[in-house]
């Protein structure tokens, strides 16, 4: 839990009375009664430039600091840089990597912070919120607040390279229309969904067509397919009106919920096939990432690219630093200390394969 900070406590009215030679004796001495008083009537400043002389020696009042502004400090100023020997060593670290992991404050969003209308019947768990800094919003044509309302986030990416994530959670049965107006607003190229339809429950619907389908005022076609043993790439065609889109899918269903996979190899397989998918994007918008939440798998796979990203540049990576950067977008990003170890050793695997002497 976070401490609140000794700078934020406020002197004691007793001590700072004191320290302005303001307190009184029980019975006034001898001497007192014989004194006159200052000339000066109720309100007026006199006495306030007196007392004010004499509080040279004492430590001025800190605003107070709340819990939420503690959080976003640790949040934007955390950061452990690993060169690549020093990224192999941590990742064995395990008890260490525990340790750092538990001291990073996740940052949900309470209820009583998103102060939307009807928004509880779009989340599909009551606890994993958007953060309203970086929520994205549905820009419907006179609509009313509520329609606005999608769970997803904006996600900082490399660099601090804005938008350049959405992590969104698995789409409901009543939320699939707005997924859709979310991917032809934001005009995302690419959707990556990092989990499987059921996992002992569901955890996502079937938000796409076998072959062609309509949601809402969109008209959803399949025009390729292919599969791997990793993943699925399907290529879209989304029609609004007499407008087309191409827009890729990548299903990664090999992703336990709340676990890690048995090899880091296909996390790797799956952020060199992003790779290509964008450089043959059609449109410049934000990457969809999904999962069933949308923090804890999706998070972790946003912060491996990112991680990739920063190593090939600069021949280190700041892996604390990057899942604080993901927080302060959206709570929870990287669900728990097994996820947070296998980032370590995925990143370090990636590292072991780049050419020695820094980056690219």
């Amino acid at each position: 839990m976070v401490q609140a900070c000794l700078l934020c406590s406020r002197v004691p009215k007793s001590s700072l009375a004191a320290a302005v030679g303001m307190e009184r004796p029980d019975k006034p001495s001898p001497s007192a009664k014989k004194r006159t008083p200052l000339p000066c009537r109720r309100g007026s400043n006199v006495s306030l430039v007196l007392d004010m002389s004499s509080l040279g020696n004492v430590e001025p009042i800190q605003p107070v600091c709340t819990p939420r502004d503690i959080t976003l400090k640790f949040l934007r100023t955390s950061s452990h840089v690993l060169r690549k020997q020093e990224l192999q060593q941590h990742a064995q670290s395990l008890a260490q990597l525990q340790e750092e992991f538990s001291k990073i404050p996740p940052n949900f969003v309470s209820p009583e912070e998103l102060e939307i209308p009807g928004h509880a019947l779009k989340d599909r768990y009551k606890t994993i919120l958007p953060n309203p800094e970086s929520r994205v919003c549905l820009r419907r044509a006179g609509s009313q607040e509520e329609d606005s309302y999608i769970n997803a986030n904006y996600i900082t990416g490399y660099a601090g390279r804005p938008r350049e994530y959405i992590a969104t959670q698995g789409p409901m049965l009543n939320t699939i229309s707005d997924f859709w107006e979310m991917v032809w607003q934001e005009e995302a190229p690419l959707i990556v969904m990092i989990t499987e339809l059921q996992e002992s429950k569901e955890k996502c619907v079937h938000y796409w067509p076998e072959k062609e389908g309509t949601y809402g005022p969109f008209t959803i076609q399949v025009q390729g397919l292919s599969e791997s043993v990793e993943y699925v790439v399907r290529d879209l065609s989304i029609q609004l009106g007499k407008e087309h889109r191409k827009v890729k899918h990548i299903l990664f269903p090999s992703w336990p919920d709340q676990q890690t996979p048995e090899s880091a190899k296909p996390l790797l397989h799956l952020v060199s096939k992003v790779e290509e998918a964008l450089q043959t994007a059609a449109s410049p918008g934000p990457i969809v990432v999904h999962c069933s939440a949308g923090i804890g798998r999706t998070g972790s796979f946003i912060a491996t690219r990112i991680g990739c990203q920063q190593l090939q540049q600069q021949g280190q990576v700041d892996v604390l630093g990057i899942v604080c950067r993901l927080r302060i977008d959206r709570g929870g990003m990287i669900q728990t200390s097994e996820q947070y170890q296998f980032l370590h050793h995925t990143l370090a695997l990636y590292a072991s394969q780049l050419p020695e002497g820094g980056g690219c």
